[in-house]
Parts: C-alpha cells; structure tokens; sequence
C-alpha cells in the first residue's frame, strides 16, 4: 500500500491521535456491547414485549444500568475523532468536509442519547414494573409508557437517527476520500458499501410501525460490522498517514 502524505499547520492535532481515538473508541465499544448479548440476550430483545424487556432488564440490576452507562460513553472516543478528522479533511479544501464532521457528530449525540435512556429512564421503569405486580391498570399503563420511551428513545433517536447519520457520515468521508489522495480509493469504495448495507438495517425499524414491511433481518448487524471494520480501518491509515 502506497503511502499518503498530508501537509497541515502547526496548530492541528496529531493524525496518530486521531487515528488512536477511532481505535479505541471502535474497540472499547464492544466490550459492553458482548456482555449485552451475553447477560440480555442484546438486540434480539429489543424488539421483545415491555414485560420481557422490563423484567429481564431488572434482574440485571446495577451491574446493567453500569453496562449501559459505558455503552454510551465508549463512544465518546468516536466523537473526538470525528472533531480531528475535520481538521485533517480540511487540507483537501473539499466541499463536504464540513458536512461530513456535522453527520458525524449529529450520529454520536443521537447514539449516546438513545444508548442513555437505559440508564436514567429504563432503571426507574423496570422498578415500578416489578413493584406493581403481575396485573393491573398501573402495569398496563406502565406498558404504554415504556413502549413510547422505548420507540421515541431507541428506534426514533438511537436507531433511525443515529444510524442514519452514521451512513451520511461514512458516505460524505468516502466521497472525499474518492476525490482527492489522502487515503488508497479502496477506503471510499469499501465506505461507500457499508454504508448501503447499514441503511437497508432502517426498513427494520420501519416494521415496527408497518408490519406488513418487509426486511432483511440481518441487516443491521452485518451492517454495524462492517462499520466496524470500516472505522478500524481508517483509524489504522490515519496512524500511518505520513506529514510533509
């Protein structure tokens, strides 16, 4: 592989310390996400009733809502480069530069948002759940309101929004990357597939609203993995990316 260079003032921060915060802010992310799949059957519950969700969720206790809280803000790393993959897009004078930073940051706050309900609201929720017993119009209308913190919260913000933006960005970075030298072209391509596959991931989302909707179930996954490999990957180039 071709070495790039880059030539950039003084003042921008180093793009081995961006290239790190997108390393681990991609690794650090998992470690919660696989105790997630391991202790709450995560995401296939998601899409459970308020009861399951609700009484598994409980029993998790402090260790989840602790689980959750650094979910959230493992992605914060993410965030901080996005900021200083801005200043290094900069040096192309490309006209999306811009726009991919404000996708990119609009994607982060929509994630950590949605990923944040289950620290603050969910808990509150879970505990008024387990204390009303089996039945009741206090239990049904606690239901309803789960189900609307659970839409609004997590399909609305997290899902819809978070990975919507997450495909603007992915897509806007490949975009550059195509039109100018700062990274190989296999970067922007691989960027700009991963980012369809993400996408297809919203039709899902769609059919909790329109069941009769159909959809690729494995979707979403494939396409958050291939997010994955995509911001590992860029971390990696922007380590080795060499400065004039």
């Amino acid at each position: 592989m071709t070495a790039r260079t880059l030539s950039e003032p003084d003042h921008v921060p180093s793009h081995r310390w961006v290239g790190a915060e997108f390393l681990v802010g991609a690794l650090a992310i998992n470690v919660p996400y696989l105790l997630l799949i391991q202790n709450f059957n995560y995401p296939d519950i998601l899409r459970e009733s308020p009861q399951q969700i609700l009484g598994q969720y409980h029993a998790l206790g402090s260790a989840g809502i602790l689980t959750w809280m650094a979910f959230a803000w493992c992605g914060f790393p993410l965030l901080l480069a996005m900021v200083g993959l801005h200043r290094i897009l900069k040096s192309t004078h490309h006209p999306l530069t811009y726009h991919a930073t404000v996708f990119g940051v609009m994607a982060a706050v929509f994630q950590m948002v949605g990923l944040l309900r289950w620290v603050f609201v969910n808990p509150v929720l879970a505990d008024l759940y387990v204390q009303l017993g089996a039945s009741g119009a206090n239990r049904t209308a606690l239901n309803v309101v789960f189900q609307a913190v659970h839409q609004f919260g997590g399909v609305l913000l997290g899902e819809h929004l978070g990975q919507a933006f997450t495909v603007l960005w992915m897509w806007t970075v490949s975009l550059i990357v195509l039109q100018t030298s700062l990274f190989p072209r296999w970067l922007g391509f691989s960027g700009l597939l991963a980012g369809a596959v993400y996408l297809l991931g919203q039709l899902e989302l769609l059919h909790t609203v329109m069941p009769t909707l159909p959809y690729w179930e494995p979707a979403g996954l494939v396409g958050s993995l291939l997010w994955l490999l995509w911001v590992l990957a860029l971390g990696v180039l922007l380590i080795r990316l060499k400065i004039k």
